[in-house]
């Protein structure tokens, strides 16, 4: 008989990454508690920065964890997408969500006690979080602003200045610079993480606020819930192995940065479950050699009539 941890041990996980779905743009492997990614198109730049505790997946040379853990903030939590994103567009922040969705039906694999799961995260964690799991191509979306766990606004970017590493840094809730912190003034955004999740549960404040093409800006996002060192789900009450719903068609969770008002992908993570003997034999098994430096921006928001005396 095939057990739950037997089937675990012989599948293992990836993380891969990429600024759209479109099946013909290659993802990136993502260096798992290594390194940060470089992500660019037309549409933003993204660092991206993945930690997962007690990983064992691939590329081979990934650390098993990362000392992010070790920070009073990220003791309990298991896994994190940390990102920072600079847009080449103009983008309101009622209109950018952030949240799971799928290309394929899942509802015939729901468990039993789904429904009742997902109230108490709406409850307890998330009160913003909605969508569709029973529809063809189902999602889960937050408002982002209302969703992360922590955000942080940067500066306005040149083209000289160099793409931002996250690994070795963890994010905490504010800005960088007194010019960065006065917009969160302006938009009467609280201080504390709390806070800044209520401001933003409101419709009215999501619509005054709007990400400004060339600026930076950081998120973290992680929790204790979602366990990847033995593939399971686990809420107060209720823990779920994922394994047995897993198959050639449901294998990957995928996390989404989008416009929902204009279908506009901006970052798709994608974990993804995978044979052993079927992923050994790919040549993307051990990391690629990266430079260290992500090199500059190469590109500068146009001057709005708010710099220009």
């Amino acid at each position: 008989m095939v057990t739950q941890d037997t089937n675990a041990r012989q599948r293992r996980l990836k993380v891969t990454a990429s600024a759209d779905y479109d099946p013909k743009t290659p993802r990136q492997m993502v260096p798992v508690n290594g390194e940060t990614l470089r992500i660019e198109n037309e549409h933003a730049i993204v660092s991206l920065c993945v930690r997962i505790k007690d990983y064992s997946g691939y590329p081979e040379s990934s650390p098993s964890t990362s000392p992010y853990f070790d920070h009073p903030m990220h003791a309990k939590d298991l896994y994190s997408i940390c990102f920072s994103i600079i847009f080449k567009e103009p983008v309101n922040g009622n209109n950018l969500f952030f949240g799971n969705d799928f290309d394929h039906p899942i509802r015939d694999m729901l468990p039993p006690g789904f429904n009742a799961a997902l109230r108490m995260v709406r409850w307890t964690l998330d009160p913003g979080l909605d969508g569709d799991v029973y529809a063809d191509e189902p999602y889960l979306y937050s408002p982002a602003l209302a969703s992360w766990d922590q955000f942080r606004i940067g500066d306005k970017m040149r083209k000289t200045d160099d793409v931002p590493k996250l690994h070795d840094e963890v994010i905490e809730e504010g800005s960088y610079s007194e010019e960065s912190a006065s917009l969160r003034q302006k938009f009467n955004i609280p201080d504390t993480i709390e806070g800044r999740r209520k401001h933003f549960q409101d419709e009215t404040n999501r619509k005054e606020f709007n990400f400004e093409p060339g600026r930076m800006y950081v998120a973290d996002f992680g929790n204790p819930y979602l366990a990847f060192d033995d593939f399971s789900v686990r809420l107060p009450g209720f823990n779920l192995p994922i394994m047995k719903y897993v198959d050639e068609k449901n294998h990957e969770l995928r996390y989404t940065l989008k416009d929902v008002s204009t279908g506009r992908v901006y970052l798709a993570v994608v974990f993804s479950v995978v044979l052993c003997e079927t992923e050994d034999k790919e040549d993307h098994g051990k990391s690629e050699q990266r430079d260290e430096n992500l090199g500059k921006f190469d590109w500068e928001a146009e001057p709005s009539s708010g710099d220009v005396e």
